[in-house]
């Protein structure tokens, strides 16, 4: 059984301007590599759905749906901070992102697929339950995971977040869900400058001081993460796969290379191998510089996979 690839056309559409670190050219640089080093004869191609309304409404409330639908502009592009932007293709974008996460549950639940990697942007783990912000307009992890909870009646998911920033978006919509377990690393000090003191008992975010490399943030992940995993016990697992944390991307400073996320991602798939039947959807979410944003997906999928 092939793994799931999720993308879509539109996601290139939107852009924040041509200095912007989150470029459309995320999305084909991961593609190209994945195509030239033939990575995609072993992954289901699939085109993402835009995502409906009621997918939106199990993590975001509705009236946002529809403010941020209304703010949509016609020519240009409009702040909704100083850092995120839109243009008149980033609604259509977004919908099209959460819906690759829709996908994704769907095709790995219903047995199509046995892992997933959505392919999408703009990224999601920094949108709230009422704000975008961060580069960020739906929480595209969250809304594959209610949907898992909700419409597939699963008891139990996790979210791994290893993006160098902490994904306050997802804390926001999940810290009082017992439902839901949420292990996050990140870079202390830097934006959304949170993080170090968890919002629910079901976080476990472990903030990691800056250059401080490898060995810290893999003692993080075996001393904190691993064993509230077990504990948990999740019945599938979601990741926001964010490679901003690697050595050569400027976003960040922690220092790993793409060993590094092909350690982190065998963590998780033994895991999911444990307790989920090997399920795991993972969302991209940050990783700027474009070269070593497509190795270290590269590297994270192949792991995925087990395709070397």
């Amino acid at each position: 059984m092939l793994a799931a690839y999720i993308t879509h056309q539109d996601c290139v559409k939107h852009e924040m301007g041509s200095d912007h670190p989150e470029c459309p050219e995320r999305i084909g640089a991961i593609h190209d590599l994945l195509l030239v080093k033939g990575m995609l004869d072993y992954m289901d191609c699939q085109q993402a759905p835009l995502a409906t309304e009621q997918q939106l409404g199990r993590a975001h409330s509705l009236l946002y749906v529809h403010e941020l639908a209304a703010l949509s502009p016609q020519s240009g592009h409009i702040h909704i901070d100083p850092d995120t932007l839109m243009n008149p293709h980033t609604y259509t974008a977004a919908l099209r992102a959460a819906g690759a996460a829709v996908l994704a549950t769907d095709m790995v639940l219903g047995g199509k697929a046995p892992v997933a990697f959505c392919n999408v942007r703009p990224p999601g783990h920094h949108a709230e339950r009422a704000a975008a912000g961060g580069f960020c307009f739906f929480n595209n992890a969250v809304v594959g995971m209610r949907h898992a909870l909700d419409e597939h009646g699963l008891e139990r998911v996790a979210l791994v977040d290893f993006d160098v920033h902490h994904g306050n978006g997802s804390e926001d919509i999940l810290f009082d869900d017992p439902r839901v377990l949420m292990c996050s690393t990140f870079e202390k000090g830097i934006y959304p400058f949170c993080g170090s003191n968890p919002r629910g008992p079901n976080m476990i975010n472990v903030g990691l001081p800056s250059r401080s490399g490898r060995d810290a943030f893999r003692a993080a992940v075996e001393t904190h993460w691993l064993p509230a995993l077990e504990a948990f016990k999740p019945q599938m697992v979601f990741i926001s796969a964010g490679f901003d944390g690697h050595r050569d991307d400027y976003m960040g400073n922690i220092g790993l290379l793409e060993a590094d996320y092909a350690w982190v991602t065998q963590q998780i798939v033994q895991v999911a191998q444990r307790h989920a039947k090997g399920r795991i959807v993972s969302c991209l979410e940050g990783g700027y510089e474009l070269s070593p944003l497509a190795r270290s997906v590269l590297a994270h999928i192949r792991v995925l996979t087990g395709v070397d």
